[in-house]
């Protein structure tokens, strides 16, 4: 198997949403599907998302969970869902984008199959373990699982599963690879022993700072600004990153009367200080909407560079 290296996806393009078609409003409630399970940082961000677009329209937002494969399930249901405005998705990029690359040809959508209507923030994703772990890093964690003849490590998306793959191939870990449907989940599985490490983005924060789990390495580009002192996978040697964008799409082909409702209701919820506020406190990051043009040229730029490591 090839290096499997997973690539920044955007820039920060400042893309501005346009403004709300006031001649526009859904016939009944809007459906905002969420491509993760119950209880992770995906499924809460689109439920404050929701709550909130309906306090400030008026409109009827129903969050409902489409869990399955990082949101291809999700985006699979989507091409059956009516274009006028009832039903948009809530999904990460990196998922779509790998899966479109590496059997594009077995699915049933391409990116040309939605239209786009913003983001909300990049994931900040990292490797955990439970505190009294006998490692502290990931030189220490693929070493523990040298000795224990593989260990069980838990992803919830393609990238993650990846990666894990692609250290397996590079240092023979031996990482025995537990899929589950969100870091909710994820989290509990560490602290429960049913896993010896997992990957999370966000929900194992209230768990780091309380002492309950540690953090092993950032799985971005970068460190994360709560955890500055804990290089990440690059920095420990391992030439593996993924920069996940959390963003909006609907069934293609939309009036442009809805779609630029609704691209502003969002923008305008995206921009409320409580949206602002939880992506601070539990994600621990800042909101960045890159409007509907900027997230479509994020995901077919993003394509095309994921494309790149397999060629």
């Amino acid at each position: 198997m090839k290096k499997i290296i997973a690539l920044a996806c955007a820039a920060m393009l400042g893309m501005a949403a346009p403004a709300l078609a006031e001649d526009w409003a859904p016939s009944g409630p809007i459906e905002l599907q969420i491509g993760f399970g119950a209880g992770g940082e995906t499924d809460t961000l689109g439920r404050v998302i929701a709550a909130t677009m309906e306090e400030q329209t008026g409109w009827n937002v129903v969050p409902q969970n489409k869990p399955g494969g990082g949101g291809i399930a999700m985006f699979t249901g989507l091409l059956n869902a009516k274009n006028d405005g009832s039903v948009i998705a809530m999904g990460v990029s990196m998922p779509v984008l790998i899966n479109l690359t590496l059997r594009g040809d077995q699915l049933p959508f391409d990116l040309d199959s939605f239209d786009y209507l913003g983001t909300v923030t990049r994931a900040q994703l990292a490797l955990i373990a439970k505190s009294d772990a006998p490692f502290d890093d990931m030189a220490g964690l693929i070493e523990y699982s040298k000795e224990q003849g593989g260990v069980p490590v838990a992803f919830d998306a393609k990238p993650q599963e990846l990666m894990l793959m692609a250290l397996n191939e590079q240092t023979g870990a031996g990482f025995k690879l537990v899929s589950t449907k969100s870091s909710a989940e994820m989290v509990q599985f560490v602290l429960g022993g049913q896993v010896v490490a997992s990957f999370n983005a966000g929900t194992h924060i209230q768990y780091l700072e309380k002492g309950d789990v540690k953090m092993l390495a950032s799985a971005n580009a970068d460190r994360h600004a709560y955890a500055e002192d804990v290089p990440t996978l690059q920095e420990q040697g391992y030439d593996l990153y993924t920069d996940p964008y959390f963003y909006f799409a609907a069934p293609g082909g939309m009036s442009d009367e809805a779609k630029s409702a609704l691209a502003a209701a969002l923008d305008n919820a995206i921009g409320s200080e409580k949206v602002q506020d939880l992506v601070k406190n539990v994600m621990q990051n800042s909101v960045n909407n890159l409007g509907p043009d900027g997230t479509e040229k994020m995901m077919k730029d993003g394509l095309n560079s994921v494309g790149d490591l397999f060629n």
